[in-house]
């Protein structure tokens, strides 16, 4: 299967690859997705077009992201939010839009969105066995 048959259709996406040049087209994307770009994590690497970049952006480090990500730096791209003001509900989550995560590895925000998922699920699974 290539790439874009694996990506056509597809709710959520993920890339963790060390490429140089783009392996995703926002071209594939289908409209309200989300795409978790997680490798490529040099100023001189991308794993996302420009096209992809152009979708609702979410970093976990502003600085870190228009230091080290290629992705961000290369394609221009306009960051909508960092991973932090999303969790804390600072702005409007866009979640019908397609939105790109683009991940530089912090851990403390990977443990605080982990600990926010974990609590959802037992409040969740709380309620349903009342």
């Amino acid at each position: 299967m290539s790439a874009e048959e694996a990506v056509r259709g597809a709710d959520v996406v993920v890339t963790a690859t060390n490429s140089k040049t783009p392996v995703l087209k926002g071209s594939w994307l289908k409209s309200g997705c989300h795409v978790n770009v997680i490798g490529a994590s040099r100023p001189d690497w991308r794993e996302t077009d420009d096209e992809a970049m152009s979708n609702v952006v979410f970093v976990d480090s502003r600085k870190g992201a228009l230091k080290e990500s290629g992705d961000v730096i290369l394609s221009g791209a306009k960051i909508y939010a960092e991973l932090g003001e999303a969790l804390a509900c600072k702005l409007p989550t866009r979640a019908k839009e397609t939105t790109i995560f683009k991940s530089l590895g912090m851990a403390v925000e990977d443990i605080a969105a982990a600990l926010l998922v974990y609590r959802a699920v037992m409040e969740e699974s709380r309620s349903t066995t009342q």
